[in-house]
């Protein structure tokens, strides 16, 4: 298995802020393509968003169905853990508090699963409050297949890791359950500012 694809081409660092740049990152103007694995084809007629919990499925949206949902776009920097961040990226989605508005008892967990099997963990609270969205636009275009689409996590306050592409829905739970990366070392929550990047930082 690869885990760093092709679009990769290294640094091109540019000036920023400090304040805005967590420890150990460059800013560059790139958008860097790393993924663990092939790049999946979903067709937006089979794509799906699931919602459940341990008791099973509480809502499915077709794409149709979640595109016409609330849309927020949101400004937001992003950051790798392999140590690039990238500034004022933009992008539209669905919030998660849109797609939990109905959900009584969400518990406190997270576990986003994704087409290509790949798994991410997080805290409720980190997805909600206005936190996390699932996006489908990147600066006003279709998301590409490389970068996620047709649709992603977005949760820019921690690395990007936990931004999984090609989403297809989230389980909750009151149980804390590692995903892919955090099964594999990485740090179970990810804050850069903190350079959270492997398990003990």
């Amino acid at each position: 298995m690869s885990f760093i694809s092709r679009g990769f081409r290294g640094r091109d660092q540019v000036e920023a802020p400090p304040e805005r740049v967590p420890p150990g990152q460059y800013v560059t103007r790139d958008f860097p393509v790393l993924s663990a694995g092939p790049t999946p084809r979903i067709s937006l007629g089979d794509w799906r968003f699931t919602l459940s919990d341990v008791g099973g499925l509480l809502r499915s949206w077709s794409w149709p169905e979640f595109t016409s949902l609330q849309t927020e776009t949101v400004a937001a920097d992003i950051h790798c853990v392999t140590k690039w961040s990238k500034l004022d990226t933009t992008w539209t989605g669905v919030s998660l508090d849109t797609l939990l508005a109905d959900v009584a008892d969400p518990g406190s967990q997270a576990l986003f699963h994704s087409y290509g099997g790949y798994t991410t963990n997080l805290p409720l609270a980190d997805v909600t409050g206005g936190k996390a969205w699932v996006a489908f636009e990147y600066e006003g275009d279709p998301l590409s297949p490389a970068h996620g689409g047709p649709a992603r996590l977005l949760v820019p306050h921690l690395y990007f890791w936990k931004s999984a592409k090609w989403v297809n829905g989230v389980m909750l739970s009151t149980v804390d359950r590692p995903g892919f990366w955090e099964s594999y070392g990485y740090n179970n929550y990810g804050d850069p500012w903190l350079e959270q990047r492997y398990a003990g930082d």
